[in-house]
C-alpha cells in the first residue's frame, strides 16, 4: 500500500477535527469540499467521456494536490495521473489517454473503451497551516447504443379469436446491457390473463387472442446511453360477426318493424362488425316458406311489387375465416295511410306507444261486446221469467200472434214447465 493510501485515513480525521475547530472559535468552517455532479456516469464506448469535479475550502493553501486513482471490482486501485499545482504527472501507460488541467480536478478519458469501465476515485490535498484532504468515488459504466428494433410476428397471416395464439418477438442487432418495453397506442403493456413474456421481456405471448388485441405495438429498447423504439405493427386478429343491424333510408321504424307507403321502395343495409368483412344473404317469408332473394349488404324493396300487406325478412351474416354467423329478422308492413299522418298521430305519444294503445283498445272492446252478448239478455230473460206465474206462459199460447210486429223482437228461448199431471208442456211465444 502507498504512503498516500495509508495516510488518508489520517488525513480525513485531521481535516473533519480541524473543521470542528475552525466552526468552534471562528463560527465558520474553513474546511476542504469535493463534489462531482453524479457518482454514476454512462459513456458511450469509442467516444471522449469527461469526469467534472469541484472542490473549494476556506484556508490559505500553499500547495494542492490532485490525484486519480482507477480500480475494478476486487483489484487494488491503480494510479492514473496526479498533480502538484499546475505540473501533471501521469501514468507512463496511460499518459495519452487520461487528460487533467490542474487546478481543475476535472478527468477526460479518451477514447473510451470496455476497459475503461469501473470506480474513479478522485482525491485532493490541500497543504498550508496543515494538511486537508477530500476524496469522490464515480463509477463509469461503457456501453454500445442500441439500434433501432424489429418486431417480428407470428404466425404472419394472423389469428383467429378465441381460437389462435400471437407471439411478438423484438430483435436489435447492436446494444449492449439491453432491456425492453412492449408498448400498445404508446402505453406500456403489463403481465396479465393472456399476455405473457419471455425472461428477457423481448417476447411478447398472446393466448388467446381476442377482438381488444386488435391495436399498434411497438418494442421499446433501451440501455443506460440510448433507447430506440420499433416501427408500429398491428397483428392482424380475424373476429366476428358482432352487432347485426338493419337499418333503411326511408320508412318509420318501431323496434324491428318498418312501415313503408305503398308505391315506395325502400333501400335496406345489413351491417356488422367482423374482419374480414361479412358475406351477407337476405331471405324473405311468406306463406311459411323461406328463400334466399339476394347476396350482398343492401337490398331494395319495392312496395308495390309485395303481393303481400305484411312481409317478413332475415338479413344473415357469416365470416368466412372465423366461421361464425348471425341473423336479425325484420318485418315490413306496406301501408296507404300515409307515414306523415302516422307521424302526426304520433307526435304526443311514440309509434310505438300508439300502436299499443289501439291495440289493446280493439282487444279489450272485442271481449266486453262477446261477454255482454254471451250472458248479460241471458241473465235478463231469466230472471222475468223466474218471477212470472204459471197462468202467464198458459196465457201465452192463446195469443193469436203477430198483433204487434214491434213485440216480436227479441231473444227467443224455449222452456219447459211440469204440469200436475207429471206432463211436460212447452210454451211458445207468438212468431
Amino acid at each position: 500500500m502507498g504512503q498516500d493510501a495509508f495516510m488518508e485515513p489520517f488525513n480525513d480525521t485531521l481535516g473533519v477535527f480541524q473543521c470542528k475547530l475552525y466552526l468552534l472559535l471562528f463560527g465558520a468552517c474553513s474546511g476542504l469540499k469535493v463534489t462531482v455532479p453524479s457518482h454514476t456516469v454512462h459513456g458511450i464506448r469509442g467516444q471522449a467521456l469527461y469526469l467534472p469535479v469541484h472542490y473549494g475550502f476556506h484556508t490559505p493553501a500553499s500547495d494542492i494536490q490532485i490525484i486519480w486513482l482507477f480500480e475494478r471490482p476486487h483489484t487494488m486501485p491503480k494510479y492514473l495521473l496526479g498533480s502538484v499545482n499546475k505540473s501533471v504527472v501521469p501514468d507512463l501507460e496511460y499518459q495519452h489517454k487520461f487528460t487533467m488541467m490542474p487546478p481543475n480536478a476535472s478527468l477526460l478519458i479518451n477514447p473510451l473503451q470496455f476497459p475503461d469501465e469501473g470506480n474513479y476515485i478522485v482525491k485532493v490535498n490541500i497543504q498550508g497551516n496543515g494538511t486537508l484532504s477530500a476524496s469522490q468515488k464515480i463509477q463509469v459504466t461503457v456501453d454500445d447504443p442500441v439500434t433501432k428494433p424489429v418486431v417480428q410476428i407470428h404466425p404472419p397471416s394472423g389469428a383467429v379469436e378465441y381460437v389462435g395464439n400471437m407471439t411478438l418477438m423484438c430483435q436489435v442487432e447492436g446494444g449492449t446491457r439491453l432491456a425492453y418495453q412492449w408498448l400498445k397506442h404508446g402505453r406500456p403493456i403489463h403481465t396479465s390473463s393472456t399476455y405473457f413474456f419471455s425472461p428477457q421481456n423481448n417476447t411478447l405471448h398472446i393466448a388467446p387472442v381476442t377482438k381488444e388485441d386488435i391495436g399498434n405495438y411497438s418494442c421499446l429498447a433501451k440501455n443506460p446511453v440510448s433507447e430506440m423504439e420499433s416501427d408500429i405493427i398491428m397483428p392482424i386478429i380475424y373476429y366476428g360477426p358482432y352487432g347485426l343491424q338493419v337499418n333503411s333510408d326511408k320508412g318509420l321504424k318501431v323496434g324491428e318493424v318498418f312501415t313503408v307507403d305503398l308505391g315506395e321502395a325502400i333501400l335496406f343495409d345489413c351491417s356488422a362488425d367482423s374482419y374480414p368483412p361479412n358475406t351477407y344473404s337476405w331471405i324473405r317469408r311468406t306463406d311459411n316458406t323461406t328463400y334466399i332473394i339476394k347476396h350482398g349488404p343492401r337490398l331494395e324493396v319495392a312496395s308495390e311489387k309485395v303481393a303481400q300487406k305484411t312481409t317478413d325478412y332475415v338479413c344473415c351474416a357469416y365470416n368466412n375465416i372465423t366461421g361464425r354467423q348471425d341473423e336479425t329478422r325484420f318485418t315490413v308492413i306496406i301501408t296507404s295511410v300515409g307515414l306523415e299522418k302516422l307521424a302526426q298521430k304520433g307526435k304526443s305519444l311514440s309509434p310505438l306507444a300508439s300502436i299499443t294503445g289501439i291495440s289493446l283498445f280493439l282487444i279489450v272492446s272485442m271481449c266486453l261486446t262477446f261477454l255482454w252478448k254471451k250472458y248479460q239478455p241471458y241473465k235478463v230473460l231469466k230472471q222475468k221469467l223466474e218471477g212470472r206465474p204459471e197462468t202467464e206462459y198458459r196465457k201465452a199460447q192463446t195469443f193469436s200472434g203477430h198483433e204487434d210486429a214491434l213485440d216480436d223482437f227479441g231473444v227467443y228461448e224455449f222452456v219447459a214447465f211440469p204440469d200436475a199431471s207429471g206432463v211436460s208442456r212447452v210454451g211458445f211465444p207468438s212468431g
